[in-house]
């Protein structure tokens, strides 16, 4: 990339972050509005939408792997990024280039109406399926921003949806009852596009069943319809829709993945009940074994053992906590460096986490809605046991470095955001 071509390409950057000021604007006319400029790129799109909680990323990663091992074109658009902004779009697991994506944002910003400024996520989720259209993939992965039934991603209209779990968060988006976050979520399915699960509560799975018979949508539930089951080697056995495998491995740590994985497959064979796909079970298997997720118990360092895991609400603070608790690695004394975002169920994750904890660091992130370590402190004073308050995550890194024996384990979590600073600190290139 040349100088005045990565000049422009940071300005393009700067315009699009610029664009946060305007905050989270629910609702899908500014995006068809940008998208009918360019032609809907959209609608020349075969698409898998997924909404939920947690697990949206995994589950993406996963159906992108298998589909590549299928020998498809996929396109896979996530949010956020850890450090690249170019992470945000991959074609077979590739990301975009700056200059590429340079070339797709000024195509858009060239049509906007000055009187219709996007938001952000508006703005970059039109690009992403600008890209995706362009390139001319067999398959489109997108993940949800937040909720569903407003977010602008719901302008795709999908040959499958997933919904891989509904909890507390965003709840000042959302709303504030698990009913009201769970018929947001509902808002991504259409009419006759199968919808593959993992909720389990109750009355989220009866909102789930109500959409999808007034969508005349199938409906497949985990631990209903299909089953996973961890085998005592650490495989898994998956017995699905109408494909059963007994053995199966995923390159991503944690039970939580394994369910994951199961959404994904069951997802496939919905789409192979319908003639869109023939599931091909060695490129199942090879997409699952060379799937890569960052910042999901991803391992940084050895000696001491140091991992890296985007945990941001107590249902991410849970599965970790299992991660931890059944040794999915090996380690005498946990030392946890912690930083989260303000507007988070903070409260929720320390419970969940500190008890498992010889100590604990709090640090802050340098995004603006960070919580201050004090604050941190404040709130996980009922379950402390030792603990630091260092604002600097280099520094606190350091500091548990200097705690730690060489057969401890340092997990660093609590952020998205927070995960990707760390990413750049272990020497992750920012372009």
């Amino acid at each position: 990339m040349g100088s005045t071509s990565e000049t422009h390409y940071h300005d393009s950057i700067k315009y699009l972050f610029g664009l946060q000021k305007h905050g989270i604007k629910f609702g899908l006319n500014s995006t068809l509005n940008i998208l009918s400029r360019v032609g809907n790129p959209h609608e020349r799109l075969q698409c898998i939408h997924i909404a939920g909680t947690n697990g949206k990323g995994s589950t993406a990663a996963m159906l992108s792997s298998i589909l590549k091992e299928h020998g498809l074109k996929v396109g896979l658009y996530t949010s956020p990024h850890l450090v690249r902004f170019t992470e945000r779009f991959r074609v077979d697991d590739a990301e975009v280039s700056p200059d590429r994506i340079l070339e797709t944002f000024r195509r858009i910003y060239e049509t906007l109406d000055p009187r219709e400024i996007p938001t952000f996520f508006e703005m970059v989720t039109a690009m992403g399926l600008l890209y995706f259209a362009e390139e001319g993939v067999d398959w489109a992965v997108v993940e949800t921003g937040m909720g569903g039934k407003l977010d602008a991603t719901n302008v795709i209209h999908p040959r499958l949806s997933i919904i891989t779990n509904v909890s507390f968060d965003h709840q000042d988006f959302l709303g504030k009852t698990l009913s009201a976050i769970a018929r947001q979520k509902a808002g991504i399915i259409k009419e006759n596009v199968p919808l593959v699960s993992g909720v389990c509560q109750p009355l989220v799975v009866g909102i789930l069943k109500a959409t999808c018979y007034k969508m005349n949508a199938p409906l497949y539930l985990l631990r209903k319809d299909f089953r996973v089951r961890r085998n005592a080697d650490g495989s898994f056995l998956y017995q699905g829709l109408r494909r059963r495998w007994n053995s199966l491995d995923v390159n991503l740590t944690g039970n939580h993945q394994m369910q994951n994985a199961a959404l994904a497959l069951a997802g496939l064979e919905s789409l192979e009940k319908r003639g869109l796909l023939s599931i091909d079970s060695n490129a199942v298997e090879r997409g699952l074994a060379h799937v890569h997720w960052p910042a999901r118990l991803e391992v940084l360092q050895e000696n001491p053992l140091i991992i890296l895991d985007g945990a941001h609400n107590p249902q991410g603070a849970e599965a970790l906590r299992d991660a931890l608790q059944k040794r999915c690695f090996s380690y005498r004394k946990l030392h946890l460096v912690v930083g989260i975002m303000a507007d988070k169920d903070i409260r929720g994750m320390l419970r969940t986490l500190l008890p498992l904890a010889e100590t604990v660091i709090f640090t802050k992130p340098r995004y603006v809605r960070a919580a201050s370590p004090e604050m941190l402190r404040r709130l996980a004073r009922p379950f402390l046991k030792k603990h630091y308050v260092i604002p600097d995550p280099a520094s606190a890194i350091q500091q548990a470095k200097t705690l730690a024996d060489s057969e401890d384990l340092i997990c660093i979590t609590g952020s998205l955001y927070f995960a990707g600073e760390i990413k750049e600190l272990f020497g992750e290139p920012t372009l």
